[in-house]
């Protein structure tokens, strides 16, 4: 058996849905793990303040691993033997009982038969030939707000671009000298100008968890700010970004699921060209990995 551990956001967890969704097509014996969301503390000591929000889309199917499937899988050694497990996976991946993502692509998963799976697996190539079934799986429940419907229909009518733009926790100190300093405002006017060369009735519609900012910096008649969607009524902007004809995202994966769930065949994705500033940019792997997005650099470059 193999066991995905879901955790994390929403766009994280969807990415781990879908390569359990990519095992079961390959039939291999998958299934998920959701119990960082039922515990109090999650396995690196830090409380877990993340809802298990894959229950938010209507009817999504998946199987969970009994408490005991996990255990004959990875052991019974409480916290301690999972740290030491987690450990083992990245120095040992093949030989451990728990593989732990440290690529941005793994292959070699996809040849095993019994492992415990952790990592956030953002990769598009892991599942780029299931999109269309995960589209079909992905479904959202009816929006009680109609400012939503009426959004999205004007969405599908014209030539719209969803615009993601994140600050919020990614300016606090850790995180921003991790993800800080990519999607600068150089890419979005680069992004920008790439589609508005393409389709010069473009619109923007901008989505942010700063809309402060986004109001004082987007003021032009081309610009619509989204702030229609509080709390858990944030997972509706994913639908908001999916059902514009093109898409930039941020270095987020809540918006790399607006692109994807994109379904017009004629779309453009535009995203940042690396994910954290680890990452070293390879110009030939990362358009291996992504086919179909187009990448910019810190600088607005198309890459």
């Amino acid at each position: 058996m193999i066991i995905v551990q879901v955790a994390g956001g929403l766009g994280n967890q969807m990415q781990q849905y879908a390569l359990y969704r990519k095992l079961i097509s390959l039939g291999k014996d998958a299934k998920l793990d959701i119990s960082w969301f039922t515990q109090s503390f999650r396995q690196d000591g830090v409380y877990a303040k993340r809802l298990l929000e894959l229950d938010y889309f209507m009817g999504l199917d998946y199987e969970v691993c009994t408490e005991e499937e996990k255990r004959a899988l990875i052991g019974s050694g409480g916290l301690a033997g999972r740290i030491l497990e987690k450990a083992k996976g990245k120095l040992f991946p093949r030989s451990g009982k728990v593989f732990q993502e440290t690529e941005m692509y793994h292959p070699e998963i996809f040849d095993f038969d019994s492992k415990y799976l952790c990592g956030y697996f953002a990769c598009e190539k892991y599942y780029a030939d299931i999109l269309g079934e995960l589209r079909q799986r992905f479904v959202f429940p009816e929006s009680g707000n109609p400012r939503n419907h009426a959004l999205a229909e004007e969405m599908r009518a014209g030539e719209s671009v969803s615009v993601h733009i994140r600050r919020g926790d990614y300016l606090d100190p850790e995180n921003k000298a991790m993800f800080g300093n990519i999607c600068t405002e150089a890419y979005y006017e680069g992004a920008g100008r790439y589609i508005a060369q393409r389709c010069p009735a473009a619109k923007f519609y901008v989505f942010s968890d700063d809309i402060a900012y986004v109001r004082e910096k987007y003021q032009g008649k081309e610009y619509t700010i989204v702030d229609i969607n509080k709390g858990r009524d944030s997972f509706y902007d994913i639908w908001l970004m999916s059902s514009c004809k093109h898409n930039i995202c941020a270095n987020s994966t809540f918006s790399f699921w607006g692109a994807r769930l994109n379904e017009n065949p004629d779309k453009i994705m535009i995203r940042p060209w690396i994910h954290k500033n680890s990452q070293q940019f390879h110009a030939g792997q990362m358009h291996d990995l992504w086919r179909g997005w187009v990448l910019a650099d810190h600088k607005g470059r198309i890459v």
